[in-house]
């Protein structure tokens, strides 16, 4: 009994220090780009050796990272009613996305000149899924044109994003113009065409 307790409190301790390792790697790489894995260990409350005893490298915390984040992500935009019309269902999809690629954009920054192109892009299975469904479901009830691919209008919905968010990063757009500008861009490249 006593030894079974012991292990529940290291499994508890463990998952407690990786998870305020996950928390502090967001903070400082957010903070700092360069911050160095001694510098998330402090600002984390652990020793390096505890650290290094979750993720043996920083390739692999920010692995980690980007796979925690966005299951975060995942979870937000699972809980977007994208039921009904297939704009408004859209203009939904486009506010809750803004939002959660804008509050991580530095830190995707960092993760994308850390990590392989197919770490990067594998994370975005499920939002890339929701993503074309919308599409499909658009244009089969004549919303949206198909006279372009679902992956073209799909890789187009992240470019936008992801690059509305690097333009802000730069201080180039600010954040109302790219909130208010978002959802008329994408209908413009989505709108069917009138006699179709």
């Amino acid at each position: 009994m006593a030894n079974a307790q012991r292990e529940r409190a290291v499994r508890s301790d463990a998952t407690r220090n990786r998870d305020a390792i996950l928390q502090a790697a967001a903070t400082c790489l957010t903070d700092d780009p360069n911050a160095s894995l001694a510098d998330i260990a402090q600002a984390a409350g652990v020793a390096r050796i505890t650290l290094y005893g979750h993720f043996s490298s920083r390739n692999e915390l920010m692995t980690e990272l980007v796979h925690t984040s966005m299951a975060r992500v995942e979870a937000e935009l699972a809980s977007v009613d994208l039921s009904g019309d297939a704009w408004h269902a859209l203009e939904s999809l486009v506010d809750v996305s803004w939002q959660l690629v804008n509050s991580l954009g530095v830190l995707r920054g960092v993760a994308e000149q850390a990590l392989p192109a197919e770490v990067m892009h594998g994370s975005h299975a499920d939002p890339r899924a929701r993503v074309e469904h919308l599409l499909a479901r658009g244009r089969a009830d004549g919303s949206f044109r198909d006279d372009m691919s679902i992956a073209w209008q799909t890789a187009c919905y992240f470019s936008l994003l992801h690059g509305a968010a690097a333009e802000v990063r730069a201080g180039r757009v600010g954040e109302a113009e790219v909130r208010d500008a978002l959802f008329p861009t994408l209908r413009a490249l989505l709108q069917a065409s009138p006699e179709r």
